[in-house]
């Protein structure tokens, strides 16, 4: 959704009409079938916008599983933009804890406006790809070989989520760093795939 911003942190406040993949098109697209929902049928409904999760039982395509299950088979990481790459990787028991969160409270009815809210789900702080990827290398005691590649199309080189607005609403305070997090998602791999 946040694609072509440079300004940092994301912010719900900022404007997303532009942007840059299919994916980000898609998150907005159904945001604004949301709204027009919430709008028709004064149905409340509230969005949110989750930033990077990772942990247990999570999609093996994506960071976290992918390096850790490379790593310790000896294959190959592919890492773009040359390892120039930061993310507010966000663990799943605090996307959970904001999930839980935002459902104690649903977006007030008032006429004439749709009850209608978008909040993001982070850990607001913003990690460099690589010091991820060095804690991996230390929780399962291998190093990486890391296929350095250009940036790939319709991605972004940094994500910070601002919480500001989930903090105020309902109390959202994600409390898990990426040590730990990845601490407790090397322990689940090991466990689940008996490694």
């Amino acid at each position: 959704v946040y694609g072509s911003l440079t300004k940092l942190p994301y912010s719900i406040k900022d404007t997303t009409d532009k942007p840059i993949s299919f994916y980000g098109a898609t998150k907005k697209g159904g945001e604004a079938i949301c709204h027009s929902y919430a709008h028709l049928y004064s149905i409340p409904v509230t969005c949110l916008r989750f930033f990077t999760v990772y942990g247990p039982w999570g999609r093996p395509d994506m960071a976290a599983h992918l390096f850790t299950k490379n790593i310790l088979s000896g294959e190959a990481i592919n890492v773009f933009n040359h390892g120039d790459m930061r993310r507010d990787f966000t663990y799943i028991d605090d996307c959970v804890a904001g999930v839980l969160g935002c459902i104690a409270g649903t977006p007030a009815s008032i006429k004439g406006v749709a009850p209608f809210a978008v909040f993001n789900i982070g850990n607001s702080r913003s990690e460099k790809l690589l010091d991820f990827i060095n804690i991996i290398e230390d929780k399962v005691g291998s190093k990486a070989i890391i296929n350095y590649l250009p940036m790939q199309d319709g991605d972004v080189r940094e994500t910070y989520a601002d919480i500001e607005e989930s903090k105020q609403a309902f109390g959202f305070d994600p409390k898990t760093n990426i040590d730990e997090g990845l601490g407790k998602f090397v322990r689940w791999y090991r466990d689940y795939y008996k490694i």
